[in-house]
């Protein structure tokens, strides 16, 4: 053999590349979900803002991802795009406008093009009580400091 791989058979024209999740969810989709649980009706978070809370293990369009196939108990519609707008509406299986719908049966307010105020509708969350993590080494394991 010279070393060479064999090419990777493209995927079917009907399958999704990204965002299928088989099995059980990952921790980082979980961590998600339960930010988004915390959303208080009429307000809304992006899903950057929701990586970086999940320290970017996922990045937004994962985020997205995880929020389209999210438990039925997690309030998807209250995640939007960086630009305060609508992410779901290319979605084949969500019908057109239904996340605005929801969003303004909470009051939430669009402007005629179609985006929310951010500045008015994003929820931060309190800073959570956890400390970061220290820095491990290459090993693994915890630095320890030199004294002396």
């Amino acid at each position: 053999m010279t070393g060479k791989r064999a090419p990777r058979a493209l995927p079917a024209a009907s399958s999704r590349v990204h965002g299928d999740v088989r099995g059980r969810r990952s921790n980082a989709f979980e961590a998600v979900y339960a930010i988004a649980r915390g959303i208080p009706r009429g307000r809304v978070m992006t899903y950057g803002q929701i990586a970086i809370l999940i320290e970017n293990r996922l990045s937004p369009r994962a985020v997205g991802w995880a929020m389209h196939g999210c438990p039925a108990d997690v309030p998807w519609q209250r995640v939007v795009n960086a630009s305060g707008g609508c992410s779901t509406e290319r979605m084949p299986d969500i019908p057109a406008g239904l996340q605005r719908a929801m969003l303004e049966a909470e009051k939430v307010e669009f402007s005629a093009a179609g985006r929310l105020d951010l500045a008015r509708y994003r929820f931060v969350p309190a800073p959570s009580r956890t400390p970061p993590r220290a820095p491990r080494g290459e090993s693994g394991r915890r630095r320890r400091r030199k004294t002396g």
